[in-house]
Order: C-alpha cells, then sequence, then structure tokens
C-alpha cells in the first residue's frame, strides 16, 4: 500500500448535519469520491486476489439456489490476510460510520466480499440484521464496488426508510424474503430506490433497512467490499433464530449476552 493510498484510507470524510439527517430518515446513503479511483483500484487487486484463493463455491449457476446464484461470498477476510486488514481497518470508512449512526464510536462486526458473477441471479429483498444478535439498531454496513456499476451490472438498491418497518423482519434471505417484501413496500409506499454508482462511490445502509440487487447481466463479475459496523457499546442479545446464534459463534466468539461485544474478533475501528 502507497502512503497516498494509505492517507485516502485514513484522512476523514467530512459528513454534513444534513447528509446524516437523510441518514436518519431514509436509513441509507449515497456519498461520492469517498476514495480515490487509485485506493479503489488497488481495494479491486488485493480483495480480488483473496477472493479467488478462499473461494470453495464451484458449482455451476444453474446448479445453486437463489441465494447461491445472487453472489459469491468470502467473510473475515481480514484475519487471514494483513493487506486486506489495512483496508478493513480504514479509520476514514469507520468514522463516516460512527457520524451516520451518531454514536462516539464503531466495531467492526465483520467483513464480506459480495462477487455477483456475469449471469449472476438477483439477491432478493432482505434486511440483515435478522441475522444479528445485536441488541439495537446502531449497525451499518459500507457497500464498496471495485468498478463503476451500471444498472445492468445489479448495483444495491434501497427502500428509502424501510429500516422503520417491522413486517419481515423474522425473514431470511431468499424467495420468500422476496416475495412478501416486495409485496409489503410497495404497499407501505416505501420509494424503491434504483441507481448506479460511480468509481469511488459508497454506500451506507442500516442493519434494519431492506434492500436487494438485480442480476448481473453483463459479462463481468461485479466486484463489492463491505464492512459491518456496530456501535462500540454494543450488547449481545439472546439469541432469536438459529442463524443468530450461529452469527454469534462465528462473529464474536466468546461475547456474552447482556454485555458488551468486546471480543479480539471486534475490534474498536474507530472512536472520538
Amino acid at each position: 500500500m502507497t502512503a497516498e493510498i494509505k492517507n485516502d484510507l485514513t484522512r476523514p470524510y467530512p459528513i454534513t448535519e444534513a447528509q446524516v439527517a437523510f441518514f436518519r430518515e431514509n436509513g441509507y446513503i449515497k456519498l461520492s469520491h469517498v476514495l480515490s479511483p487509485d485506493s479503489i483500484r488497488y481495494l479491486d487487486d488485493t480483495i480480488t486476489q483473496e477472493v479467488h484463493r478462499l473461494n470453495t463455491q464451484h458449482l455451476p449457476l444453474d446448479q445453486r439456489d437463489t441465494y447461491g446464484k445472487a453472489f459469491l461470498q468470502i467473510m473475515n477476510i481480514w484475519i487471514q490476510s494483513g493487506p486486506v486488514r489495512e483496508i478493513v481497518f480504514s479509520e476514514r470508512l469507520a468514522k463516516i460510520a460512527a457520524d451516520l449512526l451518531e454514536v462516539d464510536g464503531v466495531r467492526l462486526y465483520h467483513d464480506q466480499a459480495l462477487y455477483k458473477e456475469a449471469g449472476g441471479g438477483q439477491t432478493p429483498w432482505h434486511a440483515d440484521q435478522y441475522y444479528w444478535p445485536l441488541a439495537t439498531d446502531r449497525t451499518v454496513t459500507v457497500w464498496i464496488p471495485l468498478q463503476e456499476t451500471p444498472l445492468p451490472m445489479g448495483p444495491l438498491e434501497f427502500s428509502a426508510g424501510s429500516n422503520h418497518l417491522s413486517t419481515g423482519r423474522d425473514l431470511k434471505i431468499g424467495d420468500e424474503s422476496q416475495q412478501v417484501l416486495e409485496n409489503a413496500l410497495h404497499d407501505h409506499g416505501y420509494a424503491h430506490v434504483i441507481e448506479p454508482f460511480s468509481l469511488g462511490e459508497v454506500s451506507y445502509h442500516m442493519g434494519w433497512l431492506y434492500h436487494r440487487a438485480g442480476a448481473n447481466q453483463t459479462d463481468r463479475m461485479r466486484k463489492v467490499m463491505t464492512m459491518i459496523y456496530m456501535d462500540k457499546d454494543m450488547v449481545l442479545k439472546e439469541p432469536e433464530n438459529p442463524n443468530q446464534v450461529n452469527d454469534w459463534n462465528t462473529w464474536c466468539p466468546g461475547a456474552r449476552v447482556g454485555e458488551i461485544i468486546h471480543t479480539a474478533r471486534n475490534p474498536i475501528l474507530f472512536e472520538n
């Protein structure tokens, strides 16, 4: 990593009061020019190398279920790669998360690369926090496309303000969540936001915000890196479904119900 790229991942990105208010109301925000083209190229080279090394999904697309067709998913790469650790520990990206959540600091929940193959299917409507045994809604994911992402490539789509909707919070991602939430979000009148991402543009969305992505209709991989942040004082709650039990054991092993999640897997990435 060059000094210029390291500086790009470290120096603060100014967040305005208007942007915080937008995020508070809508549960998501897109931010332009968060990372330079050189930084994006570095992230692409570094993370893609690890995705190819760590990927265990080798079934043809037509032999996978809906979830499997949506993307290749590689998690907690930071534990297995020093260069990826430097990216995941970006103070610039973590401070944006803290500013948007209006908290004093954030911890890492986990990272994950989401690579939608050429011809890869849709990502159904879902809310990430269904999977997380976390006591509050002070959670946010940064979604970092590693290339320009036009509509045919399947960029992230948002149901603005739907983090305030309780319907569907008991649904894991899949065909059922797509059908139920498609109807519920339409019936409640939430705006469906579908926009391309330019190079260096990233988005942040809350854990309970409903979101999806279309199929990748191009002949290129849609490469995305994400980090999930939580309030540095986040408490582990009693799991409400088997997926939350699995997440507890996988992403915050050793954490105790009713106590702050301060394990070695959940370092503080920024605090004021």
